[in-house]
């Protein structure tokens, strides 16, 4: 099992805009790296790293992404972007079975879903999913499927309070159960690649068995 230390960032104002976010991520000296390929027939490995930090209201991620396939077709909130260029963040912050399973596509759109089981995860209300601040390099229109070399990357603020079947205060000392991936399903060459591995048989990120640990410092 992977485990990350995630570091504090000291902000002012409380929430920063997210260039100045995206600017203090960079600055981290380590990165995680989502590499695994868990499964037979799906080799194509996108270059995928991801930095990870918090402030005291927030949790930040920066993914950083090459890949030969690119694709951002969805636009609308808790659409299948599964589907397009996608980055995923599945957490539990307790030990009550609960995820929240976080997908964004290349230009921002997002899917949340939370539940115990991918049968009875339920899509999160679009008014909540609002108060998730995404910045992307690669703009906001939506793009067709395209092959090349294709570099981009996408901030994301998470505020405490989008954690709604949790209370969340602080972060510090506590250790969540999560995973990253990347992936993308209609894709030309389909790829699905971990942080921490998964070893189902068949391509499945609702595995809370197989989450890795993060740990706030």
């Amino acid at each position: 099992m992977k485990v990350a230390e995630v570091e504090k960032i000291k902000l002012k104002p409380a929430y920063p805009g997210l260039k100045e976010i995206s600017v203090r991520i960079d600055e981290q000296s380590e990165r995680l790296r989502i590499d695994t390929i868990n499964w037979k027939g799906y080799n194509y490995k996108p270059e995928v790293t991801l930095s990870i930090a918090y402030s005291d209201h927030e949790i930040f991620l920066k993914y950083y992404i090459t890949e030969n396939y690119y694709k951002a077709e969805k636009t609308e909130t808790n659409q299948k972007v599964c589907e397009d260029s996608c980055v995923e963040f599945f957490v539990s912050p307790e030990d009550d079975g609960i995820y929240y399973n976080f997908e964004f596509n290349g230009i921002g759109t997002c899917l949340l879903g939370t539940g115990t089981t991918r049968e009875n995860s339920a899509r999160v209300n679009s008014e909540i999913i609002s108060k998730i601040r995404r910045l992307t390099s690669a703009g906001k229109k939506p793009v067709k499927e395209k092959e090349g070399k294709f570099e981009w990357t996408i901030t994301i603020a998470i505020p405490f309070e989008v954690f709604f079947h949790h209370k969340i205060k602080k972060l510090k000392g506590k250790t969540f159960r999560a995973n990253f991936y990347k992936c993308g399903d209609k894709l030309k060459v389909p790829h699905y690649v971990t942080w921490n591995p998964v070893g189902t048989i068949k391509p499945d990120y609702h595995q809370p068995a197989y989450f890795g640990l993060l740990k706030f410092v």
